[in-house]
């Protein structure tokens, strides 16, 4: 797999960096395998759809404890 997240997600780097939990205002990580954006602080996995993170907690996977 690459490290590149553009190459799964169709998103750039530097806009996947910038973007912050709507919940929470904290960090995301990006979990390539799932596409989806993960707030660890809200517990939340956001999807990115046809290149674009939806960031909108109604649309977020709760994440299992």
């Amino acid at each position: 797999m690459s490290d590149d997240p553009k190459a799964h997600s169709g998103v750039e780097r530097h806009v996947l960096e910038a973007l912050v939990c709507p919940e929470t205002q904290g960090v995301l990580r990006y979990d390539a395998e799932a596409g989806e954006l993960i707030s660890e602080r809200a517990r939340l996995a956001f999807p990115i759809r046809d290149g674009i993170p939806i960031m909108l907690v109604d649309e977020a996977r709760k994440l299992d404890d």
